[in-house]
């Protein structure tokens, strides 16, 4: 298939994603917000939020040094067009992807994403993200999974499809370890399983708020049967291949549809997602907290990106 129909198909289900994923993190800051706490302990779970996005220059060339506030934060993150990570250019990018394949597409996978968008317009200037961000990040959340089950149900399974879901679970990847390291950034520590050293204020309803920004938190309940400790929560979205959101599973699907649409040039590509695969499907937690969890998803972020990269040397970027 030509390349730049594979880019926009890659490129159309990453920005899906990253919306949902960006609206999942904006969740979870939000409602630990509303948690009895204290003022410092809700402004580094925003700063954390910017940081861990690599978004906090953009802001603060916007807003000031001293204007990190939810509303601020909200505003830049949901509906700031010059945010390229904004939920509103994602989607809007994923339009605009999606219009330039329109031929590569099913009619409902392309209605979905047309309608997708102009609700989204209707949403914000109606207010109703002001009214329930809550309600309005399940909205974001619920129609990317519209997208997904719509391909999935309609899509030819052909190379179109497996550049579609391999973008997918690569950003998927990526937006679940920047999750992860937010709220383990928040307790002011790398975090090497020390819980009985943790700020008393990550209790129950802030690692259930994690689990749930992931829809973890009844997996959870099956799998453990028991409290919910940080280093639990991190084996879950980290190592359990059964766990759809985690490190593991993404990897898993990325090897997969990589193995499919392999060509000449990909050789290398394809050992390197398969050495990240093997290293998450054999690894430990208490492996991975004698390094500290900071050290280890930041390394994961950056083979991730260079996957990303890679994916784009060998498929998406025409020749000469």
């Amino acid at each position: 298939m030509l390349s730049r129909t594979a880019d926009h198909l890659f490129w159309m289900s990453r920005y899906i994603e990253r919306a949902e994923n960006t609206a999942r993190m904006l969740d979870v800051n939000y409602q630990t917000s509303l948690l009895p706490q204290s003022a410092a302990v809700a402004q580094v779970g925003w700063e954390g939020l910017l940081t861990i996005s690599e978004l906090m220059p953009a802001f603060r060339a916007k807003y000031g040094d001293n204007a990190i506030t939810p509303r601020n934060v909200l505003d830049f993150m949901v509906r700031d067009e010059n945010n390229p990570s904004s939920i509103v250019a994602c989607l809007r990018a994923a339009r605009e992807n999606a219009r330039a394949v329109r031929g590569a597409l099913t009619t409902e996978l392309w209605e979905m994403q047309n309608q997708t968008w102009l609700e989204l317009t209707r949403q914000l200037h109606g207010k109703t993200f002001e009214r329930d961000p809550g309600q309005f990040f399940e909205w974001v959340k619920f129609r990317s999974h519209l997208s997904r089950g719509v391909a999935i149900g309609t899509m030819l399974q052909d190379e179109a499809f497996h550049f579609y879901r391999m973008g997918t679970f690569l950003e998927r990847s990526d937006n679940t370890a920047r999750l992860l390291d937010v709220k383990f950034h928040a307790i002011h520590s790398d975090f090497f399983g020390a819980a009985s050293e943790l700020d008393q204020e990550y209790d129950f309803y802030h690692w259930s708020a994690i689990l749930r920004s992931v829809s973890g938190f009844e997996v959870y309940r099956k799998v453990y049967r028991d409290v919910i400790t940080p280093e639990r929560v991190a084996e879950l979205m980290i190592l359990r291949a059964d766990m759809p959101r985690s490190l593991a599973a993404s990897l898993n699907e990325v090897v997969n549809n990589l193995a499919v649409v392999a060509n000449d040039h990909s050789n290398e590509t394809l050992r390197r997602a398969g050495k990240l695969k093997a290293e998450l499907q054999y690894g430990r937690i208490d492996e991975i907290l004698a390094t500290g969890l900071h050290a280890f998803l930041t390394q994961f972020l950056d083979r991730v990106n260079e996957l990303g990269w890679r994916i784009s040397q060998d498929f998406l970027v025409p020749a000469g």
